[in-house]
């Protein structure tokens, strides 16, 4: 897969400019290039970075088959749903595939429009560039930072608000807060590591909509029978490098506050989308998501020219809604709105093809 040494010189008028190598971006990238649309692709990390610190061996929730891209086919050893491993190697697949030019680790610092389409200035290790482009499409995701609680405590070395791998915390006290998916099978997965688990949860019991089917009975059976500990309906008040102080939840009729020993902690309350580069562009932000207004016909926002692709369109998600599988139809109206052809929608994923494109 060539890198910037293929990608348009820096004074070069380009058709689309892409922001973000995530699925959905390698994906409009895939139908592109085969309708014969210059384009720059831009990433401040590298392909798939947010799915890069998934946990080791997390399973998706999605099926295979409806987190493939660009018509290639997503098969897993024991016909089961992918894991981090195999997802990732299957997009540096895709993209080797069909030779895609994504310029890794370049971050996009400035977003300015003018009469012509945009001028996007970039950071990368041999110094500052600059791109101007007719269009722009910012598949950026919406999962960019941890969403910090602000708690004392929270900076220390022990405390954590991502899920790496359970080995490190074999034999130690292991508090996880949070009560969705990635906090039960965090406590999950490190108690089979032999992790002496507890789990704070604010609410009272666990939101089935919220946990993959196959977790939710596990965990409820591991507490019911004292493996894991669980304290519902409390929140964090503050950490300390040898223990937590637990406070009971507005829902909670009463009760003081509860210590717990803890060795590591697990903050996982969930990850924003910072919207720094929808900003400084100048699309409005709606709601309390502040998702990027657009036309939800042509993925086109307020800024004529300017495009939201995948799961960016819903802003930061406290209830998820768009996930990698129903974000397909973006590429396809995207593709359209900027050519003003139907596109070759062999090259985007089947369950874009649901959806009815206008005719060109």
């Amino acid at each position: 897969m060539a890198m910037t040494d293929a990608t348009p010189t820096p004074t070069q008028q380009i058709t689309v400019a892409i922001v973000g190598a995530g699925p959905i971006g390698l994906e409009l990238a895939v139908v592109l290039k085969q309708m014969g649309v210059d384009y720059v692709h831009l990433d401040a990390g590298q392909i798939a970075q947010t799915i890069s610190w998934y946990p080791r061996q997390a399973r998706f929730f999605s099926s295979p088959e409806r987190i493939a891209i660009a018509g290639v086919p997503l098969t897993t050893p024991d016909q089961t749903k992918a894991t981090r491993e195999q997802y990732l190697a299957y997009l540096r697949g895709v993209a080797q595939q069909f030779d895609l030019h994504v310029n890794t680790y370049e971050r996009v610092t400035a977003i300015d429009r003018d009469a012509h389409g945009f001028t996007l200035r970039t950071t990368r290790r041999d110094g500052e560039h600059t791109y101007h482009a007719r269009h722009v499409v910012l598949a950026v995701g919406d999962m960019h930072e941890p969403r910090t609680l602000g708690l004392p405590g929270e900076e220390l070395d022990h405390v954590s608000h991502y899920f790496e791998d359970p080995h490190r915390y074999f034999n130690q006290r292991l508090l996880i807060v949070g009560g969705r998916n990635s906090a039960v099978e965090a406590a999950l997965r490190c108690h089979h590591a032999g992790a002496h688990v507890t789990v704070s949860y604010r609410r009272a019991r666990f939101d089935a909509k919220s946990i993959k089917y196959w977790l939710l009975p596990e965990i409820n059976a591991l507490i019911k029978h004292g493996k894991i500990g669980f304290h519902p309906e409390t929140c964090v008040q503050r950490i300390t490098p040898t223990e937590v102080v637990l406070s009971p939840a507005e829902s909670a009729l009463a009760g003081g506050p509860t210590r717990i020993r803890a060795d590591f902690v697990l903050l996982l309350t969930g990850y924003v989308m910072n919207p720094a580069l929808f900003q400084m562009a100048g699309v409005a932000l709606d709601g309390e998501n502040r998702s990027p207004k657009h036309n939800p016909a042509t993925m086109e926002t307020n800024v004529p020219g300017l495009y939201v692709a995948g799961t960016a369109a819903a802003g930061t998600q406290r209830h998820f809604k768009l996930f990698i599988e129903n974000c397909h139809p973006h590429v396809a109206k995207i593709a359209q709105a900027i050519t003003g052809q139907r596109p070759p929608m062999h090259l985007i994923n089947q369950a874009a093809k649901q959806f009815d494109l206008p005719e060109s």
